[in-house]
């Protein structure tokens, strides 16, 4: 009896080894071959990583890979036939012999074997890609996505170059149906420059157009950093859906959808805190530690006079003032200070050449540190000087 649980607790522990020696093998193999051939010598899987290293080795140093490299590879794949890598080293030697069929074969033996193989996924998108096979290439691209680690963002740069080519936006078209994650962080890779706009608006399904839309905010932003003004405030209408005929935009401080920078962009920082309120109020917090823009929006005013009535009530209003800038201009062109605007309008002119204008509400801290507690409502921009 004693014997016969003591032969029950031995073999307990012999599968509690292998158990734990397999495990550390499949840990190990991938980032650390070495280490898992001295935890278990042998193991199909540690032998497999092991050949795959020493292929990257020869292949970085422009070395020819050695024979026994293959031979230990095809041995251990003798061991472990569900294993992927033989059929990955078969299809690039394939390839290098000039034998694209028999890579095709291989690399596709290699992902029915492990699917989850990131090589295998890769191997196989380049072959399609090589042979012009866009669909079935951007679909082992995505599926590469959205097996690693921030995959979608990896990917993105690749399709949005591929999105270059009007030719292929059916192809992704139908690829972007299948995954919106993928779509959005191509969209928003596309959106880096600013030749891509035509290519995103064709692209981006109505999901994907809304003020929300990451890509917005950052082609807009691009464009106008380019001086393509007009345009960015076109796309900027079309897809936050506003109204274009107004001189100055959300002049009730109501819109919280659509982005900058033809919107209000309000501080929340060290300078001060900016809020909405309703009513069509702007509440501004100004600290009074450091000077600061507090509320920001772009305006794309033809040469011409304008006036610009608001109220203000609160305290500490002389701390506060709004300013007027050509866009990438170092200075103003007109300013005027919250505490002067009272019962009268604020006049200024804008010269021709000036394209974008920076309309900016600022804060400016005294000599010794006050805080201002101000609410603006009432705004309003008109074009012509008033009535004499």
């Amino acid at each position: 009896m004693i014997a016969r649980r003591l032969l029950v607790i031995g073999m307990a522990l012999l599968l509690a080894v292998q158990v734990v020696r397999n495990s550390a093998v499949a840990a190990l193999a991938d980032s650390q071959p070495e280490v898992a051939a001295r935890v278990w010598p042998g193991h199909p899987q540690a032998e497999l990583s092991l050949g795959m290293t020493d292929i990257g080795r020869a292949t970085h140093a422009g070395k020819p890979v050695g024979a026994d490299t293959f031979k230990t590879i095809y041995a251990a794949a003798a061991n472990a036939p569900l294993a992927p890598e033989p059929y990955l080293v078969r299809g690039i030697q394939a390839q290098l012999a000039g034998n694209e069929k028999m890579a095709e074969q291989a690399f596709v033996a290699a992902e029915w074997r492990d699917p989850r193989s990131l090589p295998a996924r890769y191997f196989l998108a380049n072959y399609y890609f090589r042979a012009g096979d866009a669909r079935n290439g951007l679909r082992e691209f995505a599926n590469l996505a959205r097996l690693t680690p921030h995959g979608r963002t990896s990917v993105a740069p690749y399709i949005a170059a591929y999105a270059r080519d009007r030719s292929n936006w059916p192809e992704l078209r139908r690829l972007f149906g299948s995954d919106s994650a993928l779509e959005d962080e191509s969209l928003t890779a596309m959106a880096s420059d600013p030749a891509n706009a035509d290519a995103i608006l064709r692209l981006a399904d109505k999901a994907h157009r809304t003020a929300q839309s990451d890509w917005l905010r950052i082609l807009v932003g691009n464009l106008v950093s380019e001086g393509q003004y007009e345009k960015a405030r076109a796309i900027w209408i079309s897809i936050s859906g506003v109204n274009s005929e107004q001189l100055l935009y959300d002049a009730r401080f109501s819109d919280t959808q659509a982005p900058a920078p033809f919107n209000w962009t309000l501080t929340s920082s060290t300078v001060g805190l900016v809020e909405r309120q309703r009513g069509g109020r702007l509440h501004v917090l100004f600290y009074g530690q450091d000077d600061g823009v507090l509320a920001t929006q772009l305006l794309l005013l033809p040469p011409g006079t304008y006036r610009m009535t608001m109220q203000v009530s609160g305290s500490q209003k002389q701390l506060l003032g709004w300013s007027l800038t050509c866009d990438k201009s170092p200075a103003p062109f007109a300013t005027i200070g919250l505490d002067t605007l009272a019962g009268r309008p604020w006049v200024f002119t804008v010269a021709a050449g000036c394209a974008a204008q920076r309309l900016d509400l600022s804060g400016t801290s005294a000599d010794m540190p006050q805080q201002a507690d101000v609410t603006i409502s009432g705004l309003n921009l008109t074009s012509g000087r008033p009535n004499a």
